[in-house]
């Protein structure tokens, strides 16, 4: 049952099959493709308890819908399958039943698992976003609707578990999801917030994603709003304030290569309200108010505890054109900015908040706009 390794030498074959339709490819990513799915002849018979998800992820670099072709085929005789298959920007196959055992991860995952789920591998980073976009809601939304944990690689029995989960607890020589994530700059620690959570989720109240601002439907009145913002760097002082954003050391708050633990953000027109994560106490409550000199209730952030997440909403004024916070960051631990994030949901999948959780954030650049400027 070590779908992995069977892989790897069987999936160049699959794109031989000149017999296979192309279908799918205009599939929005919420569609499931059934094209390959087992009938109820095929597959195990057997239910399963409904106490994990499984995440895995393929370890070849070949197009989604080519391992569920191969899954389809060689179900039997290669023992191994899982329910889905993700890829080829954000679309899902179906191979296996919910509910039913796959052969996936071994006799405990497979005997506790309604679903598990393979991420295709791409060296396409837009195709990625798009995949794990959907990997993440699949995921997310299976837990939810079979009552387990979002929870992902908890020291509980019951959630989301990694096959790497699966190999250090149960059984098995896996690391995956984890080594492909990380080729395309995601961590542990962002997975599985990103699991918990879901993206574009709405009516989750432990979502740390903030109530979208309603865009008025005739916008006009635009007026011109600058926002002014500072780091202080941790353990030495208050560095200078930005407004608004530019080019060289002047376009942004920070220090690169540096750590930072304090934050304050103001704005000359509407309001904003800000908060920030910290690697020691989690999100930090949201301020409206900007004061260097009060640490209490003017400052995002805890004297001395690392800041490793940011998160913006502004406001605009009643009458005005609708305009709001679009902001990026990056780490001490990659070269370049994090995805563009906006207020209101606008940038699918990475917009709920700014950073990378467990990686300290040294350098953010805001404006206010109704549109990026990044």
């Amino acid at each position: 049952m070590n779908l992995k390794n069977k892989l790897k030498w069987i999936v160049a074959i699959v794109t031989a099959f000149s017999f296979v339709a192309a279908v799918g490819q205009n599939a929005k990513a919420s569609t499931i493709d059934n094209s390959y799915a087992l009938n109820s002849s095929q597959g195990s018979s057997l239910r399963t308890n409904n106490n994990v998800v499984i995440a895995h992820a393929t370890a070849v670099y070949a197009p989604a819908r080519n391992v569920a072709i191969f899954e389809n085929r060689t179900w039997y005789s290669n023992g191994a399958y899982v329910q889905y298959i993700v890829g080829d920007g954000g679309k899902i196959y179906r191979v296996g039943a919910e509910g039913y055992q796959a052969w996936g991860a071994g006799a405990w995952a497979n005997a506790n698992a309604p679903v598990q789920i393979e991420l295709a591998q791409t060296y396409n980073n837009a195709e990625f976003r798009k995949d794990y976009v959907a990997y993440v809601n699949l995921l997310h939304s299976s837990a939810i609707k079979y009552g387990i944990p979002t929870d992902v690689d908890s020291s509980a029995w019951r959630g989301v578990k990694s096959h790497l989960w699966v190999t250090n607890h149960v059984w098995g020589d896996h690391t995956d999801p984890y080594g492909y994530l990380a080729s395309h700059g995601i961590t542990k620690a962002q997975f599985a917030h990103d699991v918990k959570y879901g993206f574009s989720s709405s009516g989750n109240n432990v979502n740390p994603t903030p109530t979208p601002t309603p865009k008025p439907a005739k916008p006009t009145n635009k007026k011109d709003v600058h926002v002014t913002y500072a780091l202080h760097q941790k353990g030495k002082k208050w560095l200078n304030p930005v407004k608004d954003f530019g080019s060289g050391s002047n376009g942004f708050a920070g220090v690169p290569n540096s750590v930072h633990d304090m934050l304050y953000i103001k704005v000359n027109r509407g309001s904003i309200k800000y908060r920030v994560h910290t690697k020691e106490d989690g999100w930090l409550p949201w301020l409206h108010k900007a004061n260097k000199n009060d640490t209490v209730n003017g400052v995002a952030g805890i004297k001395g505890h690392t800041i490793d997440g940011v998160q913006i909403v502004y406001t605009t004024p009643k009458g005005e054109t609708y305009q709001q916070a679009y902001y990026r960051s990056q780490t001490t631990q990659r070269a370049n900015y994090l995805g563009i994030c906006a207020d209101n949901g606008t940038v699918s999948g990475y917009d709920s908040w700014a950073g990378v959780l467990g990686e300290p954030l040294d350098r953010l650049q805001i404006h206010i706009n109704d549109n990026s400027k990044y």
